[in-house]
């Protein structure tokens, strides 16, 4: 009997994986078609996919471990609690884990020549944490939440590296011109915009069902929108460093 459960069972499990890879997929290619000036190798982009898995797994020690000191010493289900959890924990361990990833392997790669680079380096380091995350998700809790992290959870993770991209290219252009003082101030950018990004949204995402409506969805819709923008006019103007 077991041998005729096993076929559905796999079945239901590959698709629910295809619906936690598909989203992730498809945003990487669209950022990588928006790179005009000269295409990154699929070597790089690889490993940077696999930074972003990596991230996710440093990302979950730590969040796991300030999270039990958290517990220890702030009452849950406070907003005290909350604000600390989802801006200072989730989102500074999550955004600093896939910067430190993103710039051990692109910070000194000569592909690193336009200032756009730093868009798709963050991108998908971003959604191959998000891919990770998200399989992780779906395999636990089913189809439906593939298709609610899809429309919210994947394209956040990107909107967050389109953030940290911008300010990465930046600072990038600087360093290769001498200006460190410029550079620094632009790394530490791609840092703080998107953890300030990423705890906005967790936080209101977990606020009570009838209050949090209000805020996230404009909140999300904002971040897209200005996100799109972004990336189509660092595209447009991108220019070689």
């Amino acid at each position: 009997m077991f041998y005729y459960l096993l076929p559905p069972i796999l079945t239901y499990n590959y698709i629910l994986i295809a619906a936690a890879v598909i989203p992730a997929v498809w945003l990487m290619i669209r950022v990588y078609q928006s790179d005009r000036l000269e295409k990154e190798s699929p070597y790089l982009l690889w490993n940077l996919v696999r930074a972003g898995i990596l991230s996710s797994l440093l990302a979950l020690v730590e969040e796991r471990i300030l999270s039990a000191v958290l517990n220890q010493y702030v009452e849950p289900n406070t907003v005290t609690y909350n604000l600390i959890l989802y801006f200072c924990i989730v989102a500074t361990a999550e955004e600093s884990s896939k910067y430190i990833f993103m710039k051990q392997n692109s910070w000194n790669n000569r592909e690193f020549n336009c200032q756009y680079d730093g868009v798709v380096y963050a991108v998908f380091v971003s959604l191959g944490f998000a891919l990770w995350e998200n399989i992780s998700y779906v395999l636990n809790f089913g189809f439906t939440t593939a298709l609610a992290r899809a429309v919210t959870a994947i394209p956040g993770h990107a909107c967050f590296g389109v953030f940290m991209g911008v300010f990465y290219g930046i600072a990038k252009k600087y360093d290769n011109a001498g200006e460190s003082g410029k550079s620094v101030l632009f790394r530490v950018l791609s840092l703080i915009v998107p953890m300030l990004l990423h705890g906005t949204y967790d936080y209101i995402a977990t606020l009570e069902q009838t209050e949090s409506g209000w805020y996230f969805l404009p909140f999300i819709m904002a971040l897209f929108v200005v996100s799109y923008i972004l990336v189509g006019q660092t595209s447009k103007k991108d220019r070689r460093i």
